[in-house]
């Protein structure tokens, strides 16, 4: 379930402990688990020294991205490219970045982010960050795809693998 607001200390302490180091810029947790544990972070469009951040949801959920990584592994980004109307697709990659781009302090110069979901402009480069933008909020239809996987692993008998829909 999407919420926002500044995370706390020990939501900082919790995101660089999932990360494995500590977050690089400003981030929110807009999707927690049923047990209050960040899953998704939505990042500032620009980390403090102004260098643009182009992913702005970040999944962080370790048994999201392993379930994720296994999708990828074998191929479901091609199969994805292959499955999602593109016209829906390029809508998902427009609305990322409008999002992003709102968040740029007003008045901005200088190097920006760029590109849709995982900062590419056209397909599919990452489906962590198609999924977390998904669960986000995003109306994204490769993260849609990607949930329809993940559920299925979950009632098959697989492990958790999130708790958002």
């Amino acid at each position: 379930m999407p919420v926002d607001g500044a995370p706390s200390a020990a939501d900082v302490e919790a995101v660089a402990a999932l990360l494995g180091r500590a977050p690089q810029g400003r981030f929110s947790v807009v999707v927690r688990d049923a047990s209050g544990a960040p899953m998704v972070i939505r990042n500032e469009p620009l980390l403090a020294d102004g260098t643009p951040m182009p992913t702005r949801f970040w999944l962080v959920d370790p048994q999201l991205r392993a379930a994720i990584g296994r999708l990828e592994a074998i191929g479901a980004v091609d199969e994805v490219e292959a499955a999602v109307d593109p016209v829906a697709l390029a809508a998902a990659h427009d609305g990322y970045a409008a999002e992003r781009d709102a968040a740029l302090p007003v008045g901005h110069v200088g190097p920006r982010p760029y590109g849709g979901v995982g900062g590419t402009r056209t397909g599919v480069k990452c489906l962590h960050a198609h999924y977390a933008w998904f669960l986000a909020g995003g109306d994204d239809p490769v993260g849609a795809w990607v949930h329809e996987r993940i559920d299925g692993y979950r009632r098959s008998g697989g492990s958790r693998p999130g708790t958002s829909s």
